[in-house]
């Protein structure tokens, strides 16, 4: 695979949407009311990967407390985004659904003219 270098910042899109989207698709995902392969595009291999492995363990978890998948209800409370080096962006994006609050870390890294995640936590 080729190593392409980072753009600077400004030629970059806005990655706010980005992340609350992803933070949101994640969430979505992990309940099982979306596929993982809709967030493929925008995740590392190594994050997606992770991703499935997730999904699995939550889809046996579901199976076993014979709960259906259903889409959460999630409002965004704040995104908090940092730059430690040039092209790469460490955010936190405080979630809120009627069960709990979750803050889901993300790491992008500047590739060409996007973003893409090479990390997602959800805490």
């Amino acid at each position: 695979m080729r190593s392409e270098r980072p753009a600077p910042f400004s030629l970059r899109p806005d990655p706010e949407p980005l992340l609350i989207n992803l933070a949101r698709g994640y969430l979505e995902t992990m309940a099982g009311a979306r596929e993982p392969e809709q967030l493929a595009r925008w995740l590392s291999d190594g994050a997606y990967r992770r991703l499935l492995k997730r999904v699995v363990l939550a889809s046996r978890a579901r199976a076993v407390t014979k709960r259906a998948a259903v889409m959460p209800t999630i409002i965004v409370d704040r995104v908090i985004v940092t730059e430690p080096n040039e092209g790469v962006i460490e955010a936190v994006v405080i979630l809120h659904s009627r069960v709990r609050t979750r803050a889901v870390a993300v790491r992008l890294e500047g590739r060409g003219d996007r973003w893409r995640a090479s990390a997602i936590n959800v805490m």
